[in-house]
């Protein structure tokens, strides 16, 4: 859960599934409060503002983007795991008559086993208490491994920047030598020719 206040939007993550078929994100909600001057406190709705939904990938691209109300609820498919740019901002020309004002943003998104109603499962399916136990037990240990994977992913991740950037360092601190070295004889040179053009050699 997570509360934002500002004119041009808030900003949140989240972290999607590891593995290569897409996954669903949990579905998000967002409540917007616009900031009143006059009782000098936010107001409990904002009838009439728009609010535009942006959702970026790790690798920048956008998965959704979706005009809703003051007030919505949203969700979006993922084909990349990792951490995704959740951007609310709002697109109104109403945020014009009040330059300078604020905007709440009240935004939650539930992870993991919280995004599942058990006791509507558990009506639907017709499931024993045990059985709807067990069921939460599996989808505990599902999202431990999607963690698991995740952070696989990201050791994986870290080990090729890492493995980049040493090796860009040789590579600089070759170019570092050769330039050196370059110089050395260059300077050599100059002094020679300088040394003879005085004809003290």
């Amino acid at each position: 859960t997570g509360t934002g206040a500002g004119g041009e939007g808030t900003r949140g993550a989240w972290l999607g599934g590891a593995g290569p078929a897409p996954t669903r994100s949990p579905p998000g909600n967002y409540r917007t409060q616009l900031w009143d001057k006059q009782s000098e406190s936010f107001l409990p709705s904002t009838p009439g503002l728009g609010m535009h939904v942006e959702v970026k990938d790790p690798d920048g691209k956008v998965v959704l983007s979706r005009q809703y109300g003051s007030e919505g609820r949203f969700t979006f498919t993922s084909h990349t795991p990792g951490e995704h740019q959740i951007c609310l901002h709002s697109n109104s020309t109403r945020m014009a008559l009040f330059a300078g004002g604020k905007l709440r943003v009240h935004l939650d998104i539930q992870v993991g086993e919280h995004t599942n109603n058990y006791p509507e499962i558990a009506a639907k399916d017709k499931l024993t208490e045990l059985q709807l136990r067990a069921r939460q037990l599996l989808d505990q240990v599902e999202q431990i491994q999607k963690e698991q994977n995740y952070q696989r992913y990201r050791e994986e991740r870290f080990r090729m920047t890492s493995e980049s950037t040493n090796q860009r360092v040789l590579w600089w601190s070759i170019a570092q030598t050769i330039i050196l070295i370059l110089t050395g004889i260059w300077q050599m040179r100059h002094l020679k020719s300088f040394f003879e053009a005085k004809k003290l050699v």
